[in-house]
């Protein structure tokens, strides 16, 4: 699985004019899931988005976790996260996982990332077309990838 974490003081999910998902401070994840992911996969980045030290202590330095801050967490599929563009300008999702399996492992990210403390966790709404507002606050962004590819 691959996620884009961004660090926020605020952000939203929009589908059709309605408002599916908001939080202000937290972490925005934009999360994709690839062919062969599983649960050690959804394992593996719920816990590294929970105990990401990303947000500033007193001194300044990030040092603080989501969970640290009571901060809250707003989870968006997106099977992009999965596009190749190495060959010509048309990327290729081959090696994105099919929809119903990837819905079912973004769904038990939700339930996890609550399980495992967070205070308030969001999300979009899987196979829609989103519109994304959020401040990413630094900015911060850390991109992760259960396969440790980068």
């Amino acid at each position: 699985m691959r996620a884009v974490v961004q660090r926020v003081s605020r952000a939203s999910v929009t589908v059709e004019g309605r408002v599916t998902g908001a939080i202000e401070r937290g972490l925005l994840v934009l999360l994709g899931a690839g062919e062969g992911d599983g649960a050690n996969d959804l394992a593996y980045l719920v816990d590294k988005v929970r105990h990401l030290r990303i947000f500033p202590d007193a001194a300044g330095k990030m040092n603080l976790s989501v969970l640290d801050v009571a901060g809250a967490v707003l989870v968006v599929s997106q099977f992009t996260l999965y596009g190749d563009a190495r060959q010509g300008r048309r990327p290729a999702f081959t090696s994105a996982l099919e929809p119903v399996a990837a819905k079912a492992l973004y769904e038990q990210s939700l339930v996890a990332l609550r399980a495992a403390g967070v205070a308030h966790v969001a999300a979009g709404e899987f196979g829609a077309d989103m519109k994304v507002d959020l401040t990413n606050d630094g900015p911060v962004t850390i991109l992760l990838d259960s396969r440790k590819l980068f």
